[in-house]
């Protein structure tokens, strides 16, 4: 899998303050998105181990992280999401995992890794349907709570 970037100091990006990466990689290619720079899954860099140890220790004082793209659901990405996924919640049990996805939550609700995810936000960005919603780019796009799901 390969990253963008990720930001230490996120407040925009979920509840509270956040530690946010931004995976490359999305086949969905919605018209107008604000990330079509990054839908090439070999673009960016590489998330070795170091950046994911380094992306864990900056979550230490923070109230969680947050998972967008690109999209982190995109199949290439899903190993190295859901290892990220199950050792964050194994070092930070009490913080939570936003994670936004452009697929839709009954196509993916099967995948084991979404047992640590705990906020999804699903659904194709649709620049015809704006939104005042917060976390969303469109109306349609759902925020689910996963703890309901299980």
């Amino acid at each position: 899998m390969n990253y963008d970037r990720y930001y230490t100091c996120d407040v925009v990006n979920g509840e509270g303050l956040r530690v946010t990466l931004f995976v490359t990689g999305c086949t969905h290619a919605c018209p107008g998105c604000y990330n079509e720079s990054i839908w090439n899954r070999r673009s960016g860099k590489p998330f070795t181990d170091e950046v994911r140890q380094r992306l864990l220790e900056e979550c230490r004082d923070h109230d969680g992280l947050s998972l967008s793209g690109g999209d982190p659901l995109l199949p290439a990405n899903r190993p190295a999401i859901a290892e990220l996924c199950r050792l964050f919640k194994q070092q930070y049990p009490d913080k939570d995992i936003w994670l936004w996805t452009g697929y839709l939550f009954e196509e993916v609700r099967h995948l084991e890794m979404l047992r640590d995810v705990d906020v999804l936000i699903d659904g194709r960005y649709l620049q015809d349907q704006p939104t005042t919603q917060p976390w969303r780019g469109s109306d349609n796009q759902r925020l689910i709570r996963l703890a309901s799901h299980r």
